[in-house]
C-alpha cells in the first residue's frame, strides 16, 4: 500500500516535533551519547564501566600511551572527523581494566610537571611542597595505537534493490537505502618493553554499525530536510568499540604470556639466520686463516 502525501507530511511533522522536544529536554548521563568506554575510574576502583571490557585482578606493570601524530590516520581522526586523540579513550579502558597502571607521558603532561619543578627550584612553593627529584614512575610498557581504516558506506543495497524493483517504489527503495550508513573502523594496539624495545604484544579489533539516516524521498517526496543528525551514530563510537575490541583481544593474551627466547646466544646476540654464508652466531665460529691478498693488474 502507498503511502498518501498528507500521511507522510503529518508522519514526518510529528517526527520533527518530538525531536524537538527532546533537544530540550537536557538529559545527563544519556546512554544514547556515550561509546563503550563509559563510567570513571579512580585508582583500581571503578565506575560504570562496560560488562564487555577485560579486566586483570592485579596490574601487569606501568604504561603510558605512545600517539603517532604524524601519521596519515591521526589526521583523518583529528581533522576530518574532528575528534580528541585516542590516548584520552584509552587511558580510561586501561585504568578501568587493572591490567596496567597508566603514566603520564603526554606533551601537556610533561610540560606541567615540568612547570612545578620550576616553581619548586624557583624557591616560590611552600615548604614541604615535595617536587624534588627522584619521584617520577618509570613506564615500563609504551602502548601504540593505529587506526588502520575507517569508512560509511551509504546504502549501496538499496540502491541495487530499488533498480531491480523500479517505478516509484524502486525509487522508495533506493532513496530508503541511501540513508542506510554503515560505519566502520579497525584498530591496531602494539605494546612495548621500554627498557629492551621487544615488543610484548600486538592486537587487532574492529567494530561496524548501521544507521537510518533520514526520510528524505520517501515516495518521491522531498521531506524539505534531512533528520539524519538525530539518529546518526558518530564516527568516533565505532572507533571506541574496535580499540575496546583490540584491547580485550591483548589482555586474553596477556594472560598466558611466555617470553620469547632464541636459543644460543639470546635476545639481541646476533640471531640464528647466518648472513654472507658465515655460520650462525648460536654455532662455534672458528676464523680460518687469512687468504693471501691478490695481486694487482
Amino acid at each position: 500500500m502507498a503511502f498518501s502525501k498528507l500521511s507522510l507530511a503529518s508522519a514526518l511533522a510529528g517526527l520533527l516535533a518530538l525531536s524537538g522536544c527532546q533537544t530540550m529536554d537536557m538529559q545527563m548521563g544519556s546512554q544514547s551519547a556515550k561509546t563503550v568506554a563509559t563510567g570513571s575510574a579512580a585508582g583500581g576502583a571503578t565506575s560504570g564501566e562496560s560488562s564487555q571490557l577485560e579486566r586483570c585482578d592485579s596490574p601487569l606493570g606501568t604504561v603510558s600511551l605512545i600517539e603517532n601524530v604524524n601519521a596519515g590516520w591521526y589526521t583523518i581522526l583529528t581533522g576530518e572527523y574532528r575528534l580528541p586523540p585516542t590516548a584520552n579513550l584509552l587511558r580510561l579502558l586501561v585504568q578501568q581494566s587493572n591490567c596496567f597502571v597508566v603514566v603520564e607521558r603526554g606533551a601537556a603532561g610533561m610540560n606541567a610537571m615540568t612547570r612545578e619543578r620550576a616553581l619548586m627550584q624557583s624557591g616560590e612553593m611552600r615548604g614541604g611542597s615535595n617536587f624534588g627529584r627522584g619521584q617520577m614512575v618509570a613506564s615500563d610498557y609504551g602502548l601504540s595505537p593505529e587506526i588502520v581504516f575507517s569508512n560509511s558506506d551509504a546504502g549501496g543495497l538499496g540502491g541495487a534493490l530499488g533498480g531491480l524493483v523500479g517505478g516509484g517504489r524502486g525509487r522508495a527503495i533506493a532513496n530508503l537505502g541511501a540513508n542506510l550508513q554503515t560505519k566502520e573502523a579497525s584498530a591496531l594496539l602494539t605494546l612495548i618493553d621500554n627498557r629492551s624495545g621487544v615488543q610484548v604484544a600486538a592486537s587487532e579489533g574492529s567494530a561496524s554499525k548501521t544507521d537510518f539516516a533520514g526520510f528524505a524521498g520517501l515516495s518521491g517526496i522531498s521531506a524539505g530536510g534531512n533528520i539524519g543528525g538525530y539518529t546518526r551514530t558518530p564516527q568516533g563510537k565505532v572507533i571506541a568499540a574496535a580499540f575496546m575490541d583490540a584491547f580485550n583481544q591483548m589482555v586474553r593474551s596477556l594472560r598466558n604470556y611466555k617470553a620469547q627466547t632464541v636459543r644460543g646466544q639470546g635476545l639481541g646476540g646476533g640471531g640464528r639466520l647466518g648472513v654472507d654464508g658465515g655460520a650462525a652466531p648460536s654455532q662455534t665460529y672458528v676464523p680460518s686463516e687469512k687468504a693471501p691478498a691478490r695481486r694487482r693488474k
